[in-house]
């Protein structure tokens, strides 16, 4: 069993990630340096003479393919060695195809018999540690006077070795292909290369807010819930009746609802309190000890109610059933006037942020969400708030710098289901003295809204409302969706953090974008740390095509759908 807060399904090592799975006669084709002397003397013992090609290979083009047929018509066995990926300087992002991917590329084609990654920057020691028979490079090399050339030239024939060059009939430039595809007419890349263009959004800014987040006195209010996935054997239909047989497995629990919150705040390096109800159960004490383990100060109101939770039912990654074991809370006048107190009291004199959570269970009235965001607005540098749940008002949020609805959220609490979404976003922020609002589309990102400059603090008029916002599309960074479960307590608590230290609202959805997309990678809502998010950006800002570990497209979702615009119009 997991403990709360867990991440499940670490790897261990640095395997190869095909490992396994790669069919024996490829596998036996990739020879290690040091293994070549001994595949070279083979060879001579035989007398087979051995043909040889050195490259990048980063995308195997018709080129090539007729490049290395060529070759291996030359000799009896053929020898492909490719440069690894460290001497490669053929620009950012290069190479796209990790050498052990180009490797078993290139060991998949019939021609080739062998296959050598080349640790030096030149080809020269493993044509001295090889002695080919021949030598093929490309026509253009026939007059290239390449200083590195000739003297891979000189060391071929100095062992009595030939330079071959093949005919050059079919020429492609894998430069030239990467450079087309980067800049081919893809409205999700062309929209992520603008925003990473942009100097608020440079990795210096962002790593700057990360740091400056360290210390920040955070109070975050709001329900605790034991989010609990219970992994399932395979579902069956059962004999009695059509209905699904599961089997209950693992269980693996993690800290959910404004908990969570808290330990984002906490692992992105700021000193959250954490103002909640809990009760005097096993689970509620158990999780106390564990936040306050973390460095996460609790402070409680107490309740005669057993901590909430929720249970997933899951047949391998795939959710099957979501069971609610939630009592919810009735809380009467006096107590919930005591948790805006408590609330007031955890900000003190000033706290650099505040996040107040509705999860929907009966912490809050709408009297009292109110009444706890006009105490603590007064007591903080930034406030925001979100909500979730059927019972959660999101229009009793009063004052926020910052809210995180999704769509379906926004668009129920105004019920405006038809309008265009700046539409409802407008009219929510002019209601509830909003100042900036993120709202999450899924699959499809966020939309941010703010006024348009010298516009806020005017007379409302919803003739001219498109003309008072300013909004922008973040498309989701994330390839693939996991597990969606808390990237919108992920968004608002990085969001929230970005703003308390100085960002703009580009940066700040941003950062909280990148966080989600870390989140939504992984099965269960465990916490973010800065690290996280710092390698997250690092890999955004290096990568063009880059592909790591299966990925198609390192931090590329499908395009954004056209109707888009329309919708947040």
């Amino acid at each position: 069993m997991s403990h709360a807060g867990e991440q499940p399904g670490g790897r261990k090592g640095q395997a190869h990630p095909h490992e396994g799975a790669l069919p024996s006669r490829i596998a036996a084709k990739i020879i290690a340096w040091e293994k070549l002397p001994q595949v070279r003397a083979s060879l001579r013992r035989r007398g087979r003479r051995l043909v040889q090609c050195h490259g990048c290979f980063d995308i195997v083009h018709p080129g090539h393919i007729r490049h290395l047929r060529q070759a291996r018509a030359l000799g009896d066995s053929l020898l492909v060695s490719i440069t690894a990926d460290e001497f490669i300087a053929k620009g950012v992002g290069r190479p796209l195809i990790p050498q052990t991917l180009r490797a078993e590329n290139l060991a998949a084609l019939d021609c080739v018999d062998y296959v050598c990654i080349d640790p030096h920057a030149s080809a020269l020691d493993i044509l001295g540690r090889v002695q080919p028979d021949v030598y093929v490079k490309g026509r253009e090399y026939e007059t290239n006077n390449d200083p590195r050339f000739l003297a891979e030239r000189r060391a071929v024939e100095a062992s009595g070795g030939r330079v071959v060059f093949s005919s050059g009939d079919i020429v492609y430039s894998s430069t030239a292909l990467i450079a087309a595809l980067e800049h081919a007419d893809d409205p999700y890349r062309r929209r992520l290369a603008e925003l990473l263009s942009r100097d608020e959004l440079s990795g210096p800014r962002l790593m700057g807010l990360l740091h400056a987040a360290r210390g920040k006195r955070v109070v975050v209010v709001g329900e605790c819930i034991l989010d609990t996935y219970v992994l399932c054997e395979r579902a069956e239909i059962a004999g009695e009746a059509p209905m699904m047989t599961l089997r209950p497995g693992e269980h693996r629990h993690f800290d959910g609802g404004a908990a969570v919150v808290a330990r984002h705040a906490r692992a992105l390096g700021a000193r959250p309190v954490l103002v909640t109800a809990l009760g005097n159960d096993e689970r509620s004490l158990a999780m106390r000890e564990r936040l306050e383990a973390d460095g996460i100060d609790v402070v409680a109101l107490r309740v005669d109610a057993p901590l909430p939770e929720k249970q997933r039912l899951l047949v391998g990654t795939q959710k099957v059933m979501k069971l609610d074991m939630v009592r919810p809370l009735l809380l009467d006048a006096a107590a919930q006037d005591r948790l805006v107190s408590l609330a007031a009291e955890a900000a003190g004199d000033w706290a650099d942020a505040a996040i107040v959570t509705d999860f929907g269970l009966g912490l809050f009235s709408q009297r009292a969400l109110g009444n706890t965001c006009r105490a603590l607005r007064p007591r903080c540098g930034v406030l925001s708030g979100d909500v979730s749940g059927r019972r959660a008002s999101l229009r009793s949020l009063r004052g926020c710098d910052l809210a995180c609805p999704s769509e379906a959220e926004l668009r129920d609490a105004m019920q405006l289901h038809a309008e265009g979404l700046g539409l409802a976003a407008y009219r929510f922020m002019e209601e509830t003295s909003t100042r900036r609002t993120l709202v999450t589309l899924g699959a499809e990102g966020l939309v941010s809204f703010e006024p348009a400059p010298g516009e806020e603090g005017r007379t409302p008029d919803d003739g001219a409302w498109h003309t008072r916002l300013v909004s922008e599309h973040i498309p989701a960074l994330s390839p693939v969706a996991v597990d969606p479960l808390g990237c919108g307590d992920t968004l608002l608590t990085a969001g929230t953090l970005a703003l308390a230290c100085g960002g703009s609202l580009s940066a700040a959805a941003f950062l909280g974008a990148v966080c989600a997309s870390v989140q939504v990678q992984r099965l269960g809502n465990g916490p973010v740390s800065a690290a996280d998010a710092r390698q997250s950006l690092a890999r955004l800002h290096a990568a063009h095509l880059v592909n790591h570990e299966g990925h198609v497209a390192e931090g590329v979702s499908p395009a954004v759908p056209a109707g888009l615009l329309r919708r947040a119009g």
